[in-house]
Order: C-alpha cells, then structure tokens, then sequence
C-alpha cells in the first residue's frame, strides 16, 4: 500500500533543486502538496479508524483491525523488513528472506529476470549519456528534470524490490515498466539528435550490444523455447551495432535505416515474451510473463494453467528449506485441525456437483451457508452456489476474525450450516486453527466430493 509513495522522495527532490521558481516558492509549493497529498491519500484511511469497529467490516491483513497497521506493517514497511505479521510465513530470520535472495542482482535473477530486466542495461547507459548531454544546461533544463526523475524512479523503486525482505512477487516489477521505457526513449532520442559524433553512436553501440547479450542469456534460461529466436539476436544484434560505428561513414543515410532495424532487435525478445504470455492461458492468484524457466520459484504461482500447470513453474512454498518455515500451502493445519480437498492458498476451490447440491440444500435458511478458512478456498464455494460463505482469517486465514468465541455464537444461533476443511490458517496457534479445531471436536463430519464437510447444525454426542 506504500509502493505508490516510493516516487514521492524522487519528484521532491527533482523540483526542489531544478522547479522554475525561486527556492522560497518552490518550498511553500511542496509543502502545499504534500498537504494535499496526505489529505487526498488519507481521507478513507481516517474515516476507517474513525468509525466504531463493531459497525464496519472488519480490516483485513491486519491484526488489531486497523487500517494503519496493515498501511505500515503487513502491507507497507513489512515488505521492506520482512517483519510482516499476519503474514503467511514468519518474520525473516537471520536476515535471510523467505521470499527469494535479496541483493542488488535481484531484478536478474532466475525469477525475475524475464519479468522486467530486458531493457534495464539499457537504460541505465542511455541514463547516464543524458546526464552528461544535459550537465551544463541550466539549473531549470526540462529535459534533465525529466530524465532526473525517471531515472531515481527506477533506482529507488528498483532498490527496493531488489533488498525488499518481506513478500515480493514478480509481477510488482511493473512498476518500473515507465522509467524504464522512459529512460530508453528519451536517452535514445538524445543520442540520435547528436548521431553525427562517434562517442554518441559509441554509446548507442554499448546499449544495443548490453541489450541483445542480455537477451541472449534470459533466453537462455528457456532453452529449449524457440532457440531459433537467440541466434538471430546474436546475429542482427551484432551486425547493426557494427553497421551503426561505421556505416556513416561511407553512407551518408545509414543510420536512417539501421537504427529501425536496431530497435526492432532490442525489442524482439521482449515483444516474443509478450506474445508468449498472451497467446497462452493462464490461471492463479500470481500472473507471470514469458515462458516456463526451469529452477524459478514463482512465488506461489505456477506456469501458464496455475501452480503446477502445464506451464512446468515450480510452485514456491514460503520458507522452504529456512529453519522454523511452516508446513506446505494446501491440505494442512500446524495444529492437526480438519484436512480437506478444497483449495490451497492462493487457489479458489474447485466445487463437484455432489458438494454443490449439499451446500445449496436449505441455503435460504442461513446467513452462511458454510464457513472455511482464507478468501480463496472461500471464493471457489461461493461462486459455485452463489451462496454467501464465510471467509474465515481472511485473506491468509491469519486474521483474527471472527474470533473463536464469535464464531461460537454464529453457530449457536444457527447462522452457519457447514464448515468445510481446507489447508488454509498459515500461522501455528492463530484464531483460524482454534475454529478448525472445536469444530473437529464438537461435529460430525463427513467427506463429500473429497472435501472434508463439518455439519455444525449436527453436533457429535
């Protein structure tokens, strides 16, 4: 919920040393906005806490029903942490991420890589020639101002993910799609207004070359996925950034006609991945771009067809192989509570006719017309008998709603008809495994479809 702020630093700092006013304006400007900033940003945030808690839906991800602490904690400087409570995993331990390495080659590694980082080296170089094209224009320049906020947009933001501690999944990196295409068009541009000179096609040369090895290598991540794509990277790669050095000088037009070709060969594996990802279908809670690349986590997402599709994605599981990390996902509770079918983390759950007909028998006489623990396993229910089902612990299942003693009531007034077992309720000892547990031990059960099916109007003598 803090990512969008991650900019703010960036375009303070960029109008307060190159804004068109005098330096006293420009401090009263920024002041005024960040005013509005915090008004136009915290209006909903304060009427939430504001309202009484008993009469407002209860804030999920959070612990102690407060939007502030999911703003700052779980969903905010958690991330950056790692201390995330309520979080499906424990806080980090030893300074060892249980969301992937963290390090400033983050961004290229194995699981990011194909994600974001096609044309990162590039727009690194062209940031770089601009600032130098611009450094002794006036404090005022607007092409500097723009180049000096996109680039500490991508340096900040990308900062970030890369030493980022708490949960990060791939495709957050979208964030920085528009200083990266920022950077490159407007570096680009540079370059081409100053064509003419040999350190600029240099440096156009440098960009293209870091561009296509670099392609070359996430390509080769997948390598059995059109390697007919990489050998005519290499080879057009290499002979337009030669052409682009020499060809001026015996051909007055050449570049007019070779920088077209160059930027189609930067942007050919890019735009292959692109395809790729929209020609295939794909499903689960964590969408993920390009190919299957063997040896990536997906952070709990699978390939094209979801977590374990035919897309060939190794599923992530939180913590796996770092001391204390908690058991699998789907289809256990750390207490021993109810094991059923129904979906795992991050998956809805996919409802057989037989579980259907059950849930629907007699609905209109429930509020719910059962109750399982996280939002995905409850959404799958829900959808399939256009019934209300209670999600409980929320998104995770780690919330702290209902609690156990609230629940009791509910089914003491008979406002839930079944509870269906399922692998949610991530944290050992949290509300969700207590209802799993009295439920276990109070009702009778049976399995319908593979699911496990607690009848809570039926209590076990």
């Amino acid at each position: 919920m803090l990512q969008a702020f991650l900019i703010v630093p960036v375009v303070t700092a960029v109008y307060l040393f190159f804004g068109g006013p005098r330096l006293g304006r420009r401090i009263v400007q920024l002041l005024a906005a960040a005013v509005i900033l915090v008004i136009s940003s915290g209006w909903w945030v304060a009427l939430v806490e504001l309202w009484p808690a008993g009469s407002r839906p209860y804030v999920g991800g959070s612990q102690t029903n407060s939007v502030l602490e999911l703003i700052l904690g779980y969903n905010g400087l958690g991330r950056i942490t790692g201390n995330e409570n309520g979080s499906v995993v424990a806080a980090a331990a030893g300074g060892v991420s249980r969301w992937g390495a963290t390090g400033w080659n983050r961004l290229f590694n194995t699981d990011f890589g194909g994600q974001v980082s096609w044309l990162i080296p590039a727009a690194l170089i062209l940031f770089a020639a601009a600032i130098v094209y611009t450094i002794a224009a006036p404090r005022t320049d607007i092409r500097r101002a723009a180049i000096l906020l996109f680039g500490g947009w991508l340096l900040v933001t990308g900062a970030v993910f890369s030493l980022a501690q708490g949960i990060i999944h791939p495709y957050y990196t979208i964030a920085l799609a528009p200083p990266i295409g920022a950077l490159a068009g407007a570096g680009g541009w540079m370059l081409w207004q100053r064509r003419t000179h040999l350190v600029s096609r240099g440096v156009m040369v440098l960009a293209i070359l870091a561009t296509v090895v670099w392609a070359d290598v996430l390509l080769d991540r997948s390598p059995t996925w059109h390697p007919e794509l990489r050998a005519a990277l290499l080879v057009f790669g290499l002979a337009a950034a030669l052409l682009i050095v020499v060809a001026p000088l015996f051909w007055r037009r050449g570049l007019v006609v070779l920088a077209p070709i160059a930027v189609v060969v930067a942007l050919a594996a890019p735009a292959a991945y692109t395809f790729e990802t929209i020609t295939t279908a794909h499903d689960g809670a964590l969408p993920l771009a390009g190919p299957a690349v063997p040896g990536a986590n997906a952070f709990g997402a699978g390939g094209p067809g979801g977590a374990g599709g035919p897309g060939g994605r190794t599923a992530f599981v939180p913590g796996a192989g770092v001391p204390g990390a908690p058991p699998a996902f789907a289809g256990t509770l750390p207490n021993g509570g109810p094991r059923g079918g129904g979906g795992g983390f991050l998956n809805a759950s996919e409802v057989g006719s037989q579980l259907k007909a059950l849930l629907q028998a007699n609905a209109p006489a429930y509020e719910w017309v059962a109750a399982t623990i996280d939002a995905n396993a409850a959404a799958g229910y829900q959808l399939a008998t256009d019934d209300p089902v209670m999600a409980i612990g929320g998104f995770n299942g780690t919330d702290p709603a209902p609690t156990l003693a609230q629940f009791q009531a509910l089914v003491a007034q008979g406002k839930v008809h079944y509870f269906i077992g399922s692998g949610g309720g991530m944290a050992s000892g949290s509300t969700s495994n207590a209802i799993s547990s009295w439920v276990s031990q109070h009702f009778t059960s049976t399995t319908v479809d593979g699911v496990t099916v607690y009848d809570l109007t039926s209590p076990l003598s």
